[in-house]
């Protein structure tokens, strides 16, 4: 079995003394289903899972119910395990497909004798038109595709040489030589497999690229059939942009040209099919900041962006051309740029960062900005050897009335670090996460001069 990083949240969530329920979302394919199923096997004596897709008599289960009690009588009448309390966990699966059960949480986490995991794919577009969110009664954790350390331990990596190059991340030391080679290498082979868990099963299980594509193209004709199904108006539009994505990242400049979708273009028409994607977790958006200062969100423009889709592996399926042989011979045909781009972006989106990226006529481009501890942090991607010429960046840098403090660069090379700039290997994006709070974030305001 794969392990997964949301193991964590389902830990957390069963050792929770509160009435909460939990909510799993993410886009198709990501392993919500599994992992839930996994963990529930390992933690609950009765598991009872009703999946609104495949059962679609359920989805009536939850109209004009009275209360509480009427639910659980429905739900024990179709239930394949016992209610028992205590020690009964409740799993709502494909919940997209009965928005009800959203709103009608609340009142069985109120009731709780029983634990409750939701589940569902399109849920930030499902769920905009629920009549009520449950707030304080459900906590949400979103699921990725495996990022690239999920990938690593998946093909062996042990924790002992993980946290040996985690240690070279945080003190700015170079890797090992040899585990350095052997990393570049597995990212590499993560540019082509990416992180959908059936296309990395299918790689362990066989080490056979064919059939790790195979699993690709049958993901990306079940998101074209999402798309079909719950926005049929907006379809074409969202196809279009769908299918633009790798050519418009094989671009020089890899900002979505909007002209390229219609030489009549109006953003308004296109504008509800570019939120679809973001919103079903297919595609992940960059949006250009005018200036690299904090908050970032002040200088976001909305109708300059870079379109990333959410898996490195299904964006190397969907180039022709046969990349993937092509990335593993080192071709030099190939821009890389696009996939590295990708990765990163993947990466970053996967351990919470908001992405934007930098341009200006004066000082040029800079591939992605975020907010980490309180500043802006520039980062580059570059996949060629000239890795240390980023003329943007250095203006950026020299730049005092930006004050930025320091910059990353990712390349291909061994750690090293010249002034304010660090260039780390690639592989090292795993270790880029957001800062976290203390468990425990206690604080007391003293008032007495106030009584």
């Amino acid at each position: 079995m794969i392990k997964r990083k949301i193991e964590k949240e389902l830990q957390r969530f069963y050792e929770s003394p509160g009435k909460k329920a939990l909510l799993v979302t993410g886009a198709r394919q990501v392993g919500k289903t599994y992992i839930i199923r996994d963990f529930a096997a390992k933690h609950y004596s009765s598991v009872v899972e009703i999946n609104f897709l495949q059962d679609r008599s359920a989805q009536s289960l939850f109209e004009n119910a009275k209360n509480s009690n009427d639910l659980l009588l429905r739900l024990s009448a179709v239930a394949s395990s016992p209610l028992i309390p205590g020690e009964t966990l409740i799993f709502f699966d494909e919940v997209q497909a009965c928005k009800e059960i959203i709103t009608a949480i609340k009142f069985l986490v109120e009731e709780g004798r029983y634990k409750y995991i939701l589940s569902g794919s399109l849920l930030g577009i499902e769920l905009k038109n629920i009549r009520s969110v449950p707030v304080g009664y459900m906590d949400v954790a979103e699921m990725f595709p495996l990022d690239f350390e999920e990938f690593a331990v998946a093909n062996g990596v042990s924790e002992r040489i993980i946290s040996s190059l985690r240690n070279a991340f945080e003190t700015k030391t170079p890797a090992d030589a040899l585990i350095h080679e052997k990393m570049t290498a597995l990212f590499e082979l993560y540019l082509i497999v990416g992180g959908m868990p059936a296309a990395v099963n299918k790689y362990l299980e066989t080490n056979n690229l064919q059939e790790v594509r195979r699993e690709q193209t049958s993901i990306i004709t079940l998101y074209k059939m999402d798309i079909g199904q719950y926005d049929p108006e907006h379809k074409r539009y969202i196809e279009e942009i769908f299918d633009l994505i790798p050519s418009e990242l094989n671009s020089k400049n890899k900002r979505f040209i909007l002209k390229n979708l219609n030489e009549n273009f109006k953003f308004s028409r296109y504008t509800n099919s570019f939120i679809w994607l973001k919103d079903a977790g297919v595609a992940l958006p960059t949006f250009c900041a005018s200036e690299p200062v904090i908050p970032l969100k002040l200088s976001q423009s909305t109708n300059l962006f870079k379109l990333f889709l959410s898996d490195v592996g299904l964006l190397a399926s969907m180039y022709m051309n046969g990349i993937q042989i092509k990335i593993l011979n080192h071709d030099k045909d190939i821009n890389y740029g696009s996939v590295y781009e990708n990765a990163a972006a993947q990466e970053l989106t996967a351990h919470g960062f908001d992405l934007y990226y930098f341009n200006s006529r004066k000082q040029g481009e800079l591939d992605f900005l975020i907010e980490k501890n309180g500043e802006v942090l520039p980062i580059e991607i570059k996949s060629g050897k000239g890795y240390t010429r980023h003329a943007a960046l250095t203006s950026v840098m020299e730049n005092a009335d930006y004050a930025i403090p320091e910059a990353y660069v990712f390349q291909n090379d061994n750690v090293k670090v010249n002034g304010r700039i660090t260039y780390y290997p690639i592989y090292m994006l795993m270790f880029l996460e957001r800062e976290q709070l203390n468990e425990k974030l206690i604080y007391k305001l003293d008032l007495d001069a106030l009584k």
